[in-house]
């Protein structure tokens, strides 16, 4: 059988949404915006919510949908907020963009006498820049719509937010994950088992670009056939196996066998802060532990993940959250041996 011949393109810009109605799951964002759409009058756009549910992607549709592939290249400016965010991009790149008039489009779409500024990661722009783009957008506001788009939209000064329309973009759920890469799968001539599939909605957490990138590198790596253990390896997550193992030492309350553990968790090279992810999910659906017990063990989850985020040794963290869990299980149950 002769090899899938698959570009060098990303399937991330591959399979972006081309229209507004084709963002998947969601349903009162698209309802909305296609009605907005067919009034042709454009408010300011506010989009925020966790990463990869398909906020820049509805922005570029609608932009697409408005102007056309040859109008877009001059009514439509990209700025990724996060580079581009000081004061001075404001005063200089966007108001002189802003203030520019436009006039009638070509026929076939919509072409309103406005221009769209897309501001990616809004989030990321300093007070400063934020506060200087409310004149603009009320002196500009007849030519220019404001596209801002965000993941905490509490970093979003309030003038700001209150002079667009907000909409809350929702985490994808697995069915829907699954639907999209099944389609991909299927475009894309690769073959995925149930589990595989399971094992990639899970681990996105409801980021399909993530779901997306991962799925391409695993066909990179393994070809057509992928499995769960594939999908697991290349995702960076740390098998669930060495999680568990580090769990069950604790609660054994024998320190050597937890500073075994560790030890061959820093051996292998997982970054310790996604231990501590995984370990927090594990102990948060524990059956067999009380919430006092969860309580105690996620706060000082949540001080070495802060510590390592600070440059601490990894080691060092790990060990001292392996030594607490053993504690805080062991007041409850059993007397600890350090041995």
């Amino acid at each position: 059988m002769a090899p899938i011949q698959r570009t060098s393109q990303q399937w991330v810009e591959k399979y972006r949404p081309k229209q507004v109605k084709d963002v998947a799951y969601q349903d009162e964002v698209v309802r909305t915006l296609m009605n907005t759409l067919e009034t042709g009058n454009l408010p300011h756009l506010l989009f925020y919510g966790p990463p990869g549910t398909g906020k820049t992607s509805t922005a570029l549709a609608i932009a697409h949908q408005l102007y056309g592939p040859e109008l877009y290249k001059t009514r439509v400016l990209e700025l990724n907020a996060s580079d581009d965010r000081g004061i001075n991009v404001v005063r200089t790149k966007i108001k002189d963009f802003a203030a520019v008039a436009v006039g009638s489009g070509i026929s076939g779409y919509p072409c309103p006498p406005f221009k769209i500024i897309i501001l990616d990661e809004a989030d990321s722009m300093t007070e400063d820049a934020q506060n200087a783009l409310r004149r603009t957008m009320e002196t500009f506001s007849k030519v220019t719509r404001f596209c801002f788009i965000c993941n905490y939209i509490s970093r979003i000064i309030e003038p700001l937010a209150s002079r667009c329309a907000k909409f809350r973009f929702k985490p994808l759920v697995e069915d829907i994950m699954s639907q999209r890469i099944s389609y991909i799968c299927q475009e894309e001539g690769l073959h995925l088992d149930s589990e595989a599939l399971s094992s990639l909605s899970r681990i996105s957490e409801g980021d399909l670009r993530r779901a997306i990138t991962c799925l391409q590198s695993s066909a990179r790596l393994y070809g057509s056939s992928i499995s769960s253990e594939n999908i697991i390896s290349v995702s960076g997550i740390i098998p669930h196996a060495v999680i568990q193992s580090l769990f069950e030492a604790c609660k054994t309350g024998v320190f050597d066998q937890s500073q075994k553990e560790v030890t061959n968790i820093i051996a292998e090279g997982y970054p310790v802060s996604q231990v501590l992810s995984q370990l927090h999910d594990l102990i948060v659906v524990a059956d067999d532990l009380s919430d006092d017990q969860k309580a105690r063990i996620c706060e000082r989850l949540s001080e070495a993940d802060k510590c390592l985020i600070d440059g601490a040794d990894e080691y060092l963290q790990l060990m001292d959250v392996a030594s607490n869990t053993m504690r805080t299980l062991c007041n409850m149950t059993q007397e600890c041996t350090y041995y």
